[in-house]
């Protein structure tokens, strides 16, 4: 599901009650996360529940630019919603993509800035940061475009 689908889903939906149940039935969506792919390399550090992000790079997909696929989880059900609306933003796009994106505003732009503790906001950061630092490093690893 595109993150435009999930925006135009929660602004259908008046109650934050039923945007979090949406957020969580999202999160249910996720594809089984496999017990490779649940590893410490993989886990997203500063999150309060456990989150995995696993990150595949196709180098030179994107006009030369690597393009990174994300996929994830967390043992808390709104956490996997979040991952959701995460891997929604992130997924599939070029590394340089990724770094023009301002998560902060997107996120504040459907609420859940203000709709989330101070923990899980600490914890949706955290799996920016991580999501961007694998953008850069996929495009310090990049060989660039050929002369």
């Amino acid at each position: 599901m595109s993150f435009e689908e999930i925006k135009n889903n929660l602004e259908f939906l008046d109650d934050w009650e039923d945007r979090y149940r949406y957020i969580i039935e999202l999160g249910n969506e996720l594809p089984p996360l496999s017990a490779e792919d649940q590893s410490d390399d993989n886990k997203v550090h500063g999150c309060v529940s456990q989150v995995w992000l696993a990150t595949t790079v196709t180098p030179g997909a994107a006009q030369g630019k690597p393009v990174l696929t994300f996929v994830g989880m967390s043992d808390a059900h709104i956490v996997s919603g979040l991952v959701a609306v995460v891997l929604a933003i992130y997924s599939s796009k070029a590394a340089d993509e990724i770094l023009a994106i301002d998560a902060r505003k997107i996120l504040s732009d459907i609420g859940l800035d203000e709709h989330l503790t101070p923990q899980r906001s600490n914890g949706l950061q955290a799996m920016v940061e991580r999501i961007q630092t694998d953008a850069q490093q996929a495009l310090a690893q990049s060989p660039g475009p050929a002369p």
